[in-house]
């Protein structure tokens, strides 16, 4: 696979992964658990907000990986 087509397909797996992960984040903020400590609050966005970069740096590291 030339480098230009994994680019292509980690690009539409970033903008997926991107995503799926707003939109379980969005899910997790809304339950009723969470909504009522704002130290809870606090972590949840943390984690949430830095949690996507552990999936994506194999697949930018994929992407980035000079051809055969």
């Amino acid at each position: 696979m030339t480098i230009r087509s994994r680019k292509f397909l980690g690009t539409i797996a970033l903008l997926l992964l991107v995503a799926v992960w707003s939109l379980l984040g969005m899910t997790v903020a809304q339950t009723p658990w969470l909504a009522k400590s704002g130290t809870l609050q606090a972590i949840f966005y943390v984690v949430a907000g830095i949690g996507w970069v552990l999936p994506a740096m194999p697949i930018i590291s994929w992407m980035a990986r000079p051809d055969a």
